[in-house]
């Protein structure tokens, strides 16, 4: 007898793994009344080049890490966000910059407080995370690891801005502890947390996130808020979520807002958004705290949860859908 074994192959579908990112430039009482059609447009456009830098990095097989840290260079090289140029005033005049960043594969993080020479305080805390045993350094010590690691180094001067010194100067003549608004012709910011931050998702199923700020106008004694605070500013859990924070870092410190969500959604099997939401929006809030994150976890979701009237975002999702907003 011919026994005839007939073979029929089915070919398998291949699913791309997800890929995502996710991007903030700081929350606060941004009011659209009275913002200008053009400065508008400006952020927009900041926006959309920086999560567009962040997701080719992505697109091309690019891990997290280096997504967030070119996405984050866009805006520290822009004069419209507080981090990098462009950066708010402390009270004696001159700039002082925080960064952190921190990868979810192994839970490492590199963190910098305090710099003023340092251009992209961003590749600092990369470098703090690569090169260096510890996870934070501060002040002169930061910098001179800065200049060991090759980074470029630049005189205060180059971060100063016409529009952040008249910031200040308002400020002051107020006896505010914090800025009121941004420019004396664009009062579309009543109170702004300025930060900026990433987080991504690659396709390898890596988390990493990423914050960088220049603090708060008119700071003194050294004042260093939750942005290089990882757990409170900055984290990142390939088993739960990445979060980026921006706000009144006191409350976000005291809160250990972004690792808070993270616990919630690893712990709790509650999803991002319910994580986020009871954080920002309910523990927050009964403490007095202002503010909002950006958060991505495993399966590429993306989030925005904020309590203020507004939060500059953007974020290119697992779909590879754009989404570019300022307001609520």
């Amino acid at each position: 007898k011919l026994l005839l074994i007939l073979f029929i192959w089915i070919p398998t579908m291949s699913l791309a793994a997800p890929y995502s990112i996710v991007i903030h430039g700081g929350a606060g009482t941004i009011l659209r009344d009275k913002m200008s059609p053009g400065v508008e447009a400006d952020y927009r456009r900041v926006l959309t080049k920086a999560v567009k830098a962040g997701h080719s990095v992505l697109a091309h097989g690019g891990n997290s890490e280096d997504a967030v840290i070119q996405a984050i260079l866009v805006m520290e090289d822009s004069a419209l966000f507080n981090a990098g140029h462009g950066a708010v005033f402390t009270h004696n005049g001159d700039v002082e910059l925080d960064a952190s960043i921190m990868r979810g594969t192994d839970l490492n993080a590199g963190a910098v407080a305090g710099v003023k020479r340092v251009r992209n305080p961003i590749l600092l805390a990369q470098q703090v995370m690569q090169n260096s045993p510890h996870v934070m350094l501060m002040g002169d010590g930061a910098e001179d690891f800065a200049e060991a690691q090759g980074l470029e180094l630049v005189d205060n001067s180059y971060f100063h801005t016409e529009r952040r010194r008249r910031q200040l100067e308002r400020v002051i003549a107020s006896n505010q502890a914090v800025a009121a608004s941004e420019d004396s012709s664009d009062d579309f910011e009543t109170q702004k947390f300025s930060t900026v931050g990433a987080v991504a998702l690659d396709q390898a199923g890596n988390i990493t996130a990423g914050t960088s700020t220049g603090g708060m106008t008119n700071k003194r004694y050294g004042r260093i808020g939750d942005s290089p605070i990882i757990g409170a500013g900055t984290y990142a859990d390939n088993q739960a979520c990445g979060i980026s924070a921006t706000g009144h870092g006191e409350y976000f410190i005291r809160a250990a807002v972004a690792h808070d969500i993270c616990a919630r959604v690893k712990y709790q099997s509650v999803d991002l958004g319910t994580a986020a939401t009871a954080v920002i929006n309910e523990k927050l809030v009964q403490m007095g705290g202002a503010g909002g994150i950006i958060g991505i976890d495993p399966q590429g979701n993306v989030v925005y949860t904020f309590n203020t009237t507004g939060m500059y975002r953007a974020s290119i999702d697992k779909s590879g859908q754009l989404d570019v907003r300022i307001f609520r």
